[in-house]
């Protein structure tokens, strides 16, 4: 047999369904049964106590002191047999009496109990001697200046066999309300089910080719509706993600092969004629520039994939930014001398926060070396690191063409390029902006351009953990070169 939890939703579905409805047939039933008990009980007490109050009056001694039951009110002989009563009458020392003739030589109640009768009635079950289950009732009484203790026993077999036919017809019951509490609640799950199986059937026909299409939304506010919205979201992700893998895919594909067919095409000019050994150097000059480009956009293919896959490992230690500036203006000195550019640093030694000084340095040198290449010669380029509102900001501003903007949300994709020619004459793949980002956003910290009036200005924000002191280090800049105070 199947474990339950193999079975088809629907059918779990109907069969707690039925548990759940059985339980409440039983539990009602039992209630019931309690009730009557209780009902019953208490008017056999009630009855009883009345009835010990009428054969108080009936009793009496005779001449010869033997006690006895006058029956004579009785306006038909009849009458007497009709009575259900047990009755025992015992002296304070437990001497039986009298007994009717209903009771026999039964003993009611065997031994007196201390106490019995004492102020008021006394009830309790007892079983006579053949296991007859009775209700007694005692009280004590004084007739004609004697003591007696006056018992009262009723059969409790017809409380009994009312709880019987009350449990009987319930338990006959039982199984067609159980069958008919499952075929509804069958209904009930099919009819609850039937726009899931809508939504799977739909989901199903939903490949790679048509990640466009997307589910019903019957009632939003609903479980189904939700699940429904869910899923059209994690559709739109993922045809999202398919469009964002394709393009990586094309624009990679394409930045490979650019600097693979240089190489071959200068390969090929090369062997073509003999040339003088300086004409070979020149060559393999241009063919180690192609590499080294080749080089940098398969680290920075590798650095994506790393990222996309999680599979970097942060060291978040203290780190401060202007410190990480200035050993990345270190390696760019060269660069900077090339163009004879001017660039400025200044900033607050005091600001820190938690983060990886592996990925910081590598997103501050990916937006100064951009601002590097798009600088024109003598131009000028600033860093500042200072605090703002419980963020260290590290704002990099060139005097370049600047960013329209209409640009400025798309610079941080991966291949975007404002200018697909002069970004290839300048080395560039559209990934360093792009991976900048990544390394900004996993510290917690933000990147954007900002309106400038000349040039591009970008800025990278990171949460502070210590309040800045207003001391500020600056490096002085002059043309083509860099110098420290």
């Amino acid at each position: 047999m199947f474990p339950v939890k193999s079975w088809p939703v629907r059918a779990r579905l109907t069969l707690w369904y039925v548990v759940v409805v059985g339980a409440v047939v039983l539990i009602y039933v039992a209630g019931t049964s309690f009730a009557l008990y209780w009902q019953l009980s208490n008017q056999l007490s009630r009855f009883a106590i009345q009835d010990i109050e009428t054969v108080e009056g009936l009793l009496y001694f005779t001449p010869t002191g033997q006690l006895a039951l006058n029956e004579n009110y009785h306006n038909h002989p009849q009458s007497r047999q009709v009575l259900e009563r047990l009755l025992e009458v015992c002296s304070p020392q437990g001497a039986v009496l009298f007994r009717n003739d209903r009771l026999g030589a039964r003993r009611l109640g065997g031994a007196l109990l201390p106490n019995e009768g004492v102020n008021g009635y006394s009830e309790r079950s007892a079983r006579l001697s053949d296991g007859t289950k009775v209700l007694l009732v005692s009280r004590r009484h004084v007739l004609a200046g004697r003591t007696i203790v006056i018992r009262l026993g009723y059969d409790q077999q017809p409380i009994w066999s009312r709880l019987d036919e009350l449990l009987t017809a319930s338990f006959v019951a039982l199984p067609l309300v159980l069958a008919l509490a499952g075929f509804a609640g069958y209904q009930l799950a099919r009819r609850s089910l039937a726009p899931l199986e809508q939504i799977a059937s739909q989901a199903e026909q939903i490949t790679a080719e048509n990640l466009h299409e997307r589910l019903p939304v019957g009632n939003p506010a609903d479980e189904v509706g939700h699940l429904a919205r869910v899923f059209n979201d994690v559709l739109a992700r993922l045809e999202e993600s398919f469009e964002r893998l394709q393009r990586f895919t094309s624009d990679a594909s394409h930045e490979l092969r650019t600097p693979l067919a240089a190489i071959r095409s200068v390969g090929e000019v090369g062997l073509q004629k003999s040339k003088k050994p300086a004409d070979y150097q020149d060559t393999i000059g241009s063919m180690l520039e192609e590499v080294n480009r080749l080089t940098r956009l398969v680290e920075n293919l590798l650095a994506i994939s790393r990222a996309d896959a999680r599979q970097l490992q942060l060291g978040f230690t203290l780190v401060s930014p202007l410190e990480v500036v200035k050993e990345v203006v270190n390696v760019l000195d060269v660069l900077v001398e090339e163009k004879q550019l001017k660039l400025s640093v200044c900033g607050n030694a005091d600001v820190t926060f938690r983060g990886d000084r592996l990925l910081l340095r590598q997103a501050i040198t990916n937006v100064l070396h951009n601002a590097v290449k798009y600088t024109p010669s003598d131009g000028r380029i600033s860093v500042e690191v200072a605090a703002s509102s419980g963020f260290g900001v590290i704002r990099i501003a060139d005097s370049g063409p600047g960013i329209p903007s209409e640009h400025r949300e798309k610079v941080f994709d991966r291949f975007y390029r404002l200018d697909t020619a002069r970004a290839r004459d300048t080395g560039g793949a559209g990934l360093g902006l792009s991976i900048a980002k990544w390394a900004t956003e996993v510290q917690g910290g933000e990147i954007k351009v900002e309106n400038s009036s000349e040039g591009a200005t970008f800025c990278l924000r990171f949460p502070i953990t210590e309040t800045p002191n207003p001391g500020w280090s600056e490096l002085n800049s002059f043309s083509g070169k860099v110098i420290r105070s």
